[in-house]
């Protein structure tokens, strides 16, 4: 298999021990350069890490953590369905801000008691996060248009197409005392509350509001990792991903594996914008957070494409963007965080990478030793008998 496509599919060591051994060793590595960094921007790179530990250690900070968290870790799902399949879907991005807008102005139009309102902005933004990225999915299938190429330009159009609309003489409304211009207010009824009292009753208390969505971002990695794992259509996906000839000889339509992925891809893209619109925001205006899906394609290459690494990798991505003010303080341009995460997936991908390789190596000799036993052993045989 290609190295890119062993990258994007998150394949990696099969041992334990290397699966253990690979990420710290590559975390080390990495921590190592960032170090260096520090000291060649004329910072003391032990006081500036340690001034990071403890902003991001305090409870305010723990609570953003877990917000960003949330939104990077169903980017990066979305992402990693179709690294899955060997798929760049770069049009996340457009997607989810693409889905949130619509789901907004819909669910500010639309008053519907509880559990319905929120329903029915999740679904929208489903439907529409699925349906923008069909688009791409589609134009491969049927002209043979690189889906990298096609979401990309359905990101600017997207940007496009909300620009044109969020507008106060279309689907938004002018802000009081602003220039910002925003959808009209979700209403109480579809506003989904913070995840604090559950959090009290298990003896955790925190300051601020942990998003109230955080469930569901672990629903949809549960559901991820089954369906790709356990059930006809995750093998489908991934046989169709390794070999398209070999999918449809077994009976699979690899054309059609493609669509589907786009769609499963920009469905969960769709659902990025939610937590921080119902737990938070509650419209969307010009200060909408834009670029997760960019940050979901670095967190998932972190993360191996695997729920568990994507996890960790958002939390650790989530930690440098809340910890990179406080840099300042110590007199370290807080731009340094956007190198560290940038050396921390190249460190990550190479190393595992490397020992992927070195892996295979091991496998090859091993059956070249065992191959070359049997014909001796045969020939021993064969003289016996003679």
């Amino acid at each position: 298999m290609p190295a890119w496509k062993a990258i994007l599919r998150g394949l990696g060591p099969t041992g334990l021990g290397l699966k253990i051994g690979a990420p710290i060793l590559a975390l080390l590595i990495s921590l190592g350069i960032t170090m260096i960094l520090l000291r060649l921007t004329g910072a003391d790179p032990v006081s500036a890490v340690q001034s990071m530990v403890d902003y991001g250690t305090q409870q305010h900070s723990i609570v953003d953590i877990i917000n960003r968290a949330t939104r990077y870790y169903l980017s990066a799902v979305a992402v990693a369905i179709g690294f899955r399949m060997a798929l760049l879907n770069i049009g996340v991005d457009g997607q989810y801000r693409l889905a949130a807008f619509l789901a907004a102005a819909l669910g500010g139009a639309v008053s519907l008691p509880a559990p319905f309102g929120q329903l029915l902005v999740i679904v929208a933004a489903v439907l529409v996060g699925g349906l923008w990225a069909a688009i791409a999915g589609v134009l491969k299938v049927t002209r043979g248009v690189s889906e990298v190429l096609s979401t990309i330009m359905l990101n600017a159009i997207a940007t496009g197409v909300i620009a044109y609309l969020l507008n106060d003489k279309r689907l938004a409304e002018p802000r009081p005392n602003s220039n910002d211009v925003a959808t009209a207010t979700i209403p109480h009824s579809g506003r989904v509350g913070p995840l604090n009292g559950f959090l009290s009753a298990i003896g955790i208390d925190l300051p601020g509001a942990v998003y109230g969505l955080l469930p569901l971002a672990i629903v949809v990695g549960v559901v991820f990792w089954v369906v790709i794992n356990y059930t006809r259509f995750g093998f489908d996906l991934k046989i169709s991903g390794l070999s398209p000839s070999a999918a449809q000889a077994s009976g699979v339509s690899a054309r059609r594996m493609i669509v589907i992925t786009m769609v499963a891809s920009g469905a969960v893209a769709g659902l990025i914008g939610i937590p921080g619109l119902l737990g938070e925001s509650y419209d969307y205006s010009l200060n909408f957070p834009a670029g997760l899906g960019f940050t979901g394609i670095t967190v998932a290459l972190l993360g191996r494409n695997h729920p568990a690494g994507i996890a960790l990798a958002a939390l650790l991505f989530a930690f440098l963007d809340q910890t990179s003010d406080i840099l300042q303080e110590v007199e370290v341009p807080k731009e340094i965080v956007g190198v560290m995460q940038g050396v921390v997936v190249l460190t990550v991908v190479i190393v595992y990478e490397l020992v992927r390789r070195w892996e295979i190596r091991l496998q090859q000799r091993s059956v070249a030793a065992e191959l070359a036993t049997g014909r001796d052993l045969a020939r021993e045989a064969a003289g016996s008998t003679s």
